[in-house]
């Protein structure tokens, strides 16, 4: 069976903090109007999820085009292998190794971090979730709170927490003000929240293990202190090097590297109307992902448009890429040590 350019059918979850954001991109959401859909996951293979993040249980998307439609990506995989995957290797617990979302955060998410690389060593049920935020759209004035401020100690973190108030929390975080397209990098260990009024794009190494520490007065749900102060990086966050920008540009299209961590590479595509290339067909002996966040464009037969998200076998024939009359940008998810791609 030959590898093609896999669409897959998103899984929604709703949360308290979720919205409608989405049906700006032409989603028919689950649920009536009232329904707060928070997170679209686009491409995801995990074989567990936790209870207070993904609802417990596996969740392993499901191609929706061509001939493995309603088959998952895991079965696409065993069917394929190599295929899939060229010499990317699979995720510790055997599955693709990255997980794909969109975040409509209508509210602000619960202040949280996620496993550091010492706690999930010693715990065999926390893994770590290194993550992307790529701002698609916001509200004005729409921030972010990403690490903490120097000096502050796991003590006072602690009576802040105890106090329970946005008075006691807030000033410890730092606050960033977000406009589209910027990316921010937050690695596992990074105490941090999504401010209410933002769409992103997220990108992160494929676990959902979430110690939320603060939840803006909202009840009903877990807080995990004890973890999360075992955890946490205290202090900012320091990232200038994966996140250091580089633009490389070529008739028609302009690529912006946007994050080169250890997990992945993230770069933004800005392709011109009527521009036209080709993609596969050898070109990389890893896979890539695609996530559409603006205009439209063909890939062969495919049709995408702002929202779609692809996944492009290691093993596909080549295929023509050509770019509709509003121009189109998009995400492309590489992996360390891949060559670039044919748009590179």
């Amino acid at each position: 069976m030959k590898p093609y350019p896999m669409k897959f059918v998103p899984v929604y979850k709703e949360k308290v903090w979720g919205g409608r954001t989405l049906e700006q991109l032409g989603r028919e959401l689950p649920g009536g109007p009232d329904a707060q859909i928070g997170e679209s996951w686009e491409l995801v293979d995990l074989a567990t999820t936790s209870v207070s993040g993904g609802g417990g249980g596996s969740e392993r998307s499901v191609i929706a085009n061509g001939v493995l439609a309603g088959k998952t990506l895991a079965e696409a995989i065993a069917l394929m292998g190599d295929g899939v995957m060229g010499y990317l290797p699979l995720s510790d617990d055997g599955g693709f190794p990255i997980l794909l979302k969109y975040l409509d955060a209508n509210e602000n998410l619960s202040v949280q971090v996620h496993p550091s690389p010492e706690y999930a060593a010693s715990h065999d049920d926390a893994f770590l979730k290194s993550e992307s935020w790529y701002i698609v759209d916001r509200r004005p004035g729409a921030t972010i709170y990403k690490g903490i401020h120097e000096g502050v100690t796991p003590e006072q973190m602690r009576a802040a927490l105890e106090a329970n108030t946005d008075e006691a929390v807030v000033p410890l975080m730092i606050e960033v003000p977000v406009e589209p397209g910027d990316c921010h990098y937050l690695p596992s260990g990074t105490c941090h929240a999504l401010g209410g009024g933002i769409l992103v794009a997220e990108v992160q190494t494929p676990s959902d293990t979430t110690f939320r520490v603060y939840d803006w007065g909202r009840t009903g749900r877990e807080l995990h202190v004890e973890q999360a102060i075992a955890c946490i990086d205290f202090g900012p966050v320091d990232t200038g090097e994966i996140e250091k920008r580089v633009v490389r540009e070529g008739e028609g299209v302009k690529m912006t590297r946007l994050v080169n961590c250890e997990h992945f590479v993230l770069e933004k595509v800005e392709a011109e109307a009527g521009f036209g290339d080709e993609v596969g067909g050898g070109a990389t002996a890893q896979p890539m992902a695609w996530m559409v966040v603006a205009g439209g464009l063909t890939l062969g037969e495919l049709e995408l448009v702002a929202g779609d998200t692809l996944l492009l076998p290691a093993g596909m024939d080549a295929a023509a890429v050509s770019v509709g009359d509003e121009g189109a940008s998009w995400l492309e998810v590489r992996f360390p040590k891949a060559e670039s791609g044919a748009l590179a």
